[in-house]
């Protein structure tokens, strides 16, 4: 197995020793995090379901992140990935939700949010929701992407890990 397969087997044993859901929402990482989670045999225990949200859209549409805070703050923001996990969370029958938004590249930075700028969103029935920011500097697109993934899976086993069973 390899790091990540490890990761993603662990956080399932943590949520099923917590008889918890999950539920993620996604979009630099497009179904990445899901995917992962579901190559591990049980993940049908632990995961509700995955919301992938690429577009501006689909994140209002189907996770509820306002229009304001996407004008005011932009798709990669602390907001809305908060936004976005708290979304899923209303959306599923999960007790905690991890959500991904940022720039893979090798385009679409700024001074301001360069490529490699991703906000991990956490939110959970017993918790406020909460963000990440990370900053995967000098990675290919794929690199970006799958450290995103790894992120999220380490988030959201923590989060298991602080919930009391």
């Amino acid at each position: 197995m390899s790091d990540i397969e490890d990761l993603a087997t662990e956080l399932l044993s943590a949520f099923q020793a917590r008889g918890l859901k999950l539920a993620t929402a996604e979009s630099c990482t497009g179904g990445m995090l899901g995917a992962t989670i579901t190559e591990i045999s049980g993940a049908s225990d632990v995961f509700d379901r995955g919301f992938i949200t690429y577009s501006n859209e689909a994140k209002t549409e189907m996770l509820n992140v306002t229009s304001e805070t996407l004008a005011a703050h932009g798709a990669v923001s602390e907001q809305t990935a908060c936004e976005m996990a708290v979304g899923a969370l209303a959306h599923s029958h999960a007790d905690i939700a991890v959500s991904v938004t940022g720039i893979a590249g090798p385009g679409g930075g700024t001074a301001g949010k360069p490529v490699g700028l991703v906000w991990f969103g956490l939110a959970g029935k017993q918790r406020e929701a909460t963000a990440v920011k990370r900053i995967f500097s000098g990675m290919t697109r794929t690199a970006v992407r799958r450290e995103s993934a790894r992120v999220a899976l380490e988030l959201a086993r923590d989060a298991a890990y602080a919930t009391r069973p």
